[in-house]
């Protein structure tokens, strides 16, 4: 099914030059075609573009209208797998890579909102807090490791510090991080979709691919057209579906939702969260949470496996809140939606070949910003 807008979402509601791409029509030729217009899809695009290569991006529904629209908006550091067990799963040579590619995507984010002058409400600053004292512990390794590493600007926050940035006791210390942050998620999707096509790339949006057609010049085909090429890049993530059989039985599409009351006011809002940082918890089922530009609370979490999305999502949403924040039991909600993360069996990135020329990349667990 093709959607023709984006789902009712605080983001969508605040969303800065937002505009239509045609459908695929006839055929078309490129150098690449890429499967998808997230921030994967957009940002190889974009790559290969400002490089001379002709690209064509070929979306379902909207840019940006998948994970890459809708998710906290929250620029963590590595990945849901510590990297002690990368080390142990793949040797210290491995995990050092690793690490240079989740620092350098932060990098790429920074870089590109200055360049292309994304209007996307970047700022720096995160805490990883703790939900019981004992996983400190764990935020001490992870210090220790990161700081082996290169990390800078990073420091361990006991309860009564913790207090005084955040308006809640539900948490027992933190890690405090300068070198992560948190932006409006759709606004830097469609940030980076005007910088494709001002580097001469095409999008063509509510055309969902219905055949990948492999071979020495791959084919992309949809209902009403076709783009041959030299390479293909798949970028669906969680939303690609049964396109490619090899990936979908290696991915998990997991619900998540997120909560946004109305705008708060800048001393309710620095009552919450002092410094303007985002938050992410320990909890196995993770919530996240900060402010936005205008001073509302974003709350998510309540991850779902089975597919199941609940009819009344601001109840679903609502207690979870509270049990963070109580103080807010009569803020009004005005925005409350849900989608799909891509989750890997081993929680690491899959990235890979379908073929010589046919690329992928998907299942970023948590950290596909």
């Amino acid at each position: 099914m093709t959607a023709s807008r984006h789902p009712d979402s605080y983001y969508a509601a605040t969303a800065r030059g937002m505009r239509e791409h045609p459908r695929l029509r006839g055929e078309e030729s490129a150098d690449v075609c890429v499967i998808g217009a997230g921030y994967t899809g957009l940002s190889a695009a974009l790559e290969l573009a400002e490089r001379g290569y002709k690209v064509a991006v070929v979306e379902a529904a909207r840019v940006g209208w998948g994970a890459s629209g809708r998710n906290g908006g929250q620029i963590g550091t590595a990945y849901i797998r510590s990297l002690a067990e990368i080390e142990r799963l793949a040797g210290k040579d491995a995990a050092r890579t690793c690490w240079d590619v989740a620092e350098e995507a932060k990098d790429l984010i920074r870089r590109r909102v200055e360049r292309h002058a994304i209007d996307c409400d970047l700022k720096w600053g995160y805490l990883y807090a703790a939900a019981k004292p004992s996983h400190m512990n764990g935020f001490k390794e992870t210090h220790a490791k990161w700081t082996s590493f290169g990390a800078r600007e990073m420091r361990l926050l006991g309860k009564p510090e913790l207090e005084e940035r955040l308006g809640t006791t539900a948490y027992h210390g933190a890690l405090w991080e300068a070198n992560a942050g948190h932006l409006h998620p759709l606004n830097y999707a469609l940030g980076l979709a005007e910088a494709v096509t001002g580097a001469g790339g095409g999008i063509f949006e509510r055309s969902p691919v219905v055949r990948l057609e492999m071979g020495p010049k791959p084919a992309v085909h949809t209902a009403d057209g076709t783009v041959r090429a030299e390479y293909v890049v798949v970028a669906g993530n969680a939303y690609l579906g049964r396109l490619v059989g090899a990936l979908y039985h290696r991915l998990m599409p997991v619900g998540s939702f997120i909560v946004a009351t109305e705008p708060l006011g800048e001393a309710q809002a620095n009552a919450l969260i002092r410094d303007d940082d985002c938050i992410s918890d320990s909890n196995f089922l993770v919530n996240y949470f900060r402010l936005s530009a205008d001073r509302r609370m974003l709350f998510g979490g309540r991850a779902t496996y089975s597919g199941y999305e609940p009819k009344d999502l601001f109840s679903y949403m609502r207690p979870r809140m509270l049990k963070i924040f109580p103080q807010l039991a009569d803020v009004r909600l005005d925005y409350c939606w849900g989608g799909k993360v891509g989750i890997s069996l081993n929680r690491l990135p899959h990235v890979g070949r379908l073929a010589s020329n046919v690329f992928f990349s998907q299942a970023y667990s948590g950290h596909g910003v």
